[in-house]
């Protein structure tokens, strides 16, 4: 017989409410009852299997759901998530004991156990996979591993004789003994440490003595614990900020507007009593002050918030105006995000686990935080491709909070300046409940949008030779200038790093490639390095053409690198910072460069996407958009969508403070729409005509898309793949399915592996899926190629 213990495995569940939840021992409690001795439990690191196992009689009162355990699987020990607790299985003689425990207690909420199977259906992929996606790894591989240190206390006072005898004999002792008396009796050993390196052997005779004690304490490592937070008040609403607030509040209490139509429309009990509400407010709308009022109720009535921010626009701005306004409240907040250390990520996580932190900001993967009794979840930048996981599980955090805010019961509010086609539809059909708020706070002005169409400056020459380039027009010069004389603030937006973006020879007209990427090298000038911004290659840039060996080189294209060259050069007298991924790279670096620029010791900020977002400079007057149309001419159904948002974007950190603010925009396609329409912060307009053409070519939101992709290191190999997945996926086609022709895809090929893909629309997606899963399943593949799906992809070129 094998040695392993008898399985039983659940059939799929159909839909996200009939997902059933594990029972638990009691009324909603951990505990177990006497009579369940038997735990399911999902295997972690294997396939998704479900194994039956004996609770020993030992761990009965602490295991209970979502526990995670250890248990013995083919002569090893594995770790398992408990999901069902049973009185008895057709196993009950076979079954072997679990080992042991992980951790003190459950690691899953019931809520958050239900949202795993959902994305495993969904999304189509093991739950096991899921459930480790859903801890961070520092929580997952050494759980409850904090950091100590040895509390010392002054249990009494030597007798003055006592201490006049130290001074003479032992002053370092006494010199100890003095510190805890100034600092009230108390302090670290790691505080005395700090000015006398050897306070560890120092205080064994103070403890032998009885003059001092000693207890371990836990140490939390804190990203903010060296920042200072001054306390923020709430502001006074304006109009639409009060009726958005009166709707967010409306929803926490289960109410939506228009219920009775809404009843109608919709006869699932489930959409109409925990209510998604879409939040479209202009840049400089105070979303930011309604969300803050909005949890502050919430945790009047004793709830908890999750809010959810796009990594890319978690700057520490954003985290301090929500320090600055709970203050108050001590580890009221626990942040998580990628910059964080695996030490402080593991600390954060168990303030929440532990219920001290009632809030909760962080990037995609925070929508799995263990947070018990939700009142809110909030997702700013809903249409931010960034909340799209790109490996497997390939979930979208912004869909996964509507799904997490209905199994929760609580309200989900999506906040966006330019709304995701797919979340727009929704609130237009229905759906969503729709809040606008059209006006900046305080009657600010939205900034002047001017468009350069560079076409022409290149015709007309300009005064100063690198502008040939296209780097800046002359416009834009004389603007940047005229803000330089008014001491006011400047930003210029390009979304490319670098200094020249291809290297190509002028004889054969080859272009330096990457040989494991289909992309050109970018030069980096402060190293002198070619680098591909794919697999991170890096080389010596060659003198002679690799192709045709001809010396005839030429650079073209322009980064964020070799703006800051070409603005130095213009505005000598500027003080400047770039803001890109190559010069971020120390630990707090950016929060210190976005603070010198607000405290205005900058006049010009010069980056990519991670100042396009999220950032409230009431001093910046000017912003300039470089090469506004570099992404219009991708692949991608969505490259224009994806244009005039960044353009609406950008253009928002402009006059948000007294002075009327003004914008640049260059471009070499400037009758595009996503131009024109951003040129008028034309939302509606520009939706209402992006919208015909994705309903005439049904792509979404008028239809779900199954993205199947192909990879290998030989080329014919993972075409061949692609082709007969796509000849079996044609045999029982669900109905009202459209599937395209298996194509490389826009990037042919990435770390040396060639890629193909095939592209599947449906508006009936859970059928579409099972049919995928099945021939997947059946599907044997060559153990060179790796064959991947993406529901509702983000990217499809």
């Amino acid at each position: 017989m094998p040695d392993h213990p008898a399985s039983s495995v659940r059939p799929a569940a159909q839909s996200l409410f009939d997902l059933g939840m594990p029972r638990f021992g009691g009324e909603d409690s951990p505990s177990l009852q006497m009579a369940q001795r038997i735990a399911r439990v999902q295997i972690e690191t294997a396939a998704a299997l479900e194994l039956d196992y004996a609770i020993p009689e030992k761990l009965e009162r602490q295991i209970g759901i979502g526990t995670r355990v250890m248990v013995p699987l083919q002569h090893q020990r594995v770790s398992a998530v408990v999901i069902e607790l049973l009185e008895s299985t057709e196993y009950n003689a076979k079954l072997k004991e679990i080992a042991s425990l992980v951790g003190s207690r459950p690691m899953f909420t019931p809520g958050l156990l239900k949202l795993a199977n959902w994305i495993a259906e969904y999304y189509v992929v093991p739950v096991n996979r899921v459930l480790r996606t859903m801890l961070p790894q520092a929580v997952r591989e050494k759980p409850e591993t904090f950091l100590t240190d040895s509390h010392l206390k002054l249990a009494k006072e030597p007798p003055p004789d006592v201490f006049e005898k130290l001074h003479s004999t032992a002053p370092m002792q006494a010199r100890i003994l003095e510190k805890l008396r100034s600092n009230g009796g108390e302090a670290t050993l790691s505080e005395l440490r700090r000015e006398l390196p050897r306070a560890t052997a120092i205080i064994k005779p103070l403890l032998k003595a009885g003059w001092i004690t000693r207890s371990e304490v836990r140490v939390e490592r804190d990203p903010f614990q060296t920042e200072e937070f001054l306390p923020s008040q709430p502001l006074t609403f304006t109009e639409e900020q009060k009726i958005a607030y009166e709707a967010i509040i409306a929803a926490l209490d289960g109410k939506v507007k228009g219920e009775a139509d809404t009843l109608a429309k919709t006869p699932r009990p489930e959409l109409r009593t925990h209510p998604t509400l879409l939040l479209h407010g202009v840049t400089g709308s105070g979303k930011t002050e309604v969300y803050l009022q909005s949890i502050a109720e919430v945790l009047k009535r004793g709830q908890t918030a999750l809010v959810l921010v796009p990594e890319i626009s978690l700057t520490p701005q954003t985290i301090e105006r929500f320090k600055a306004r709970f203050s108050a409240q001590k580890d009221a907040i626990a942040v998580l995000h990628s910059h964080l250390s695996d030490g402080e990520r593991h600390d954060e996580w168990f303030k929440i686990h532990e219920g001290r932190a009632q809030i909760v900001i962080g990037a995609r993967s925070a929508i799995f935080a263990p947070l018990d009794n939700l009142g809110l979840i909030i997702v700013d930048e809903e249409h931010e491709p960034s909340y799209k996981q790109e490996d497997a599980p390939r979930y979208h955090a912004r869909d996964v909070a509507v799904v997490r805010g209905r199994i929760e019961r609580c309200a989900v509010l999506l906040g966006s300046a330019t709304p995701s086609l797919e979340s727009f539809q929704n609130a237009t059909t229905g759906k969503y409940e729709l809040l606008h708020m059209t006006k900046r706070t305080d009657g600010k002005s939205m900034p002047l949008i001017r468009i350069v169409d560079m076409r022409l400056e290149r015709r007309k020459g300009t005064e100063v030779s690198f502008t040939n380039t296209g780097i800046l027009s002359q416009k834009l010069r004389n603007a940047v200038n005229d803000r330089l004389e008014k001491k006011e603030q400047t930003i210029l937006f390009l979304n490319r790093r670098g200094f020249n973006t291809s290297l190509g020879c002028v004889s054969c007209g080859e272009t330096v490639q990457c040989q494991e990427c289909a992309i050109p090298m970018t030069l980096h000038k402060k190293d002198n390095r070619l680098v591909c911004h794919i697999c991170g290659a890096r080389r010596v840039p060659p003198t002679k053409c690799p192709s045709c060996k001809e010396p005839g080189l030429k650079y073209s294209g322009f980064g964020t690198e070799r703006v800051e060259q070409a603005v130095r050069e213009v505005f000598p007298q500027a003080r400047m910072a770039r803001v890109d991924t190559d010069t971020m790279q120390r630990k707090n670096q950016l929060r210190d460069t976005l603070k010198d620029f607000r405290a205005q010791k900058l006049d010009i900020l010069i980056g990519t996407q991670m100042i396009a977002k999220g950032l409230d400079f009431p001093n910046v007057t000017l912003v300039g958009v470089l090469n506004a149309d570099s992404a219009l001419n991708l692949p991608d159904f969505r490259a224009a969508e994806r244009t005039f948002q960044l353009l609406v974007q950008v253009a928002g950190r402009a006059g948000r403070g007294e002075v009327k603010g003004e914008v640049f925009v260059q471009t070499h396609a400037p009758h595009s729409p996503a131009i024109q329409f951003s040129r008028h912060n034309d939302y509606e307009g520009y939706a209402a005509q992006e919208l015909e053409h994705r309903l005439a070519f049904k792509y979404p939101p008028f239809a779900h898309m199954v993205l199947i992709s192909a990879r290998g290191k030989h080329e014919a190999q993972a075409e061949f793949t692609l082709q007969t997945l796509h000849k079996r996926l044609e045999q029982d086609l669900p109905e009202g399915t459209i599937m395209g022709e298996p194509t490389p895809a826009a990037l042919a090929k990435a770390h040396g592996q060639h890629r193909f893909q095939l592209l599947l629309r449906s508006d009936k997606i859970r059928a579409l899926c099972a049919h995928v899963k099945r021939v997947v399943e059946g599907l044997t593949v060559p153990s060179e190629i790796y064959v991947s799906w993406d529901v509702d992809p983000m990217n499809v070129g």
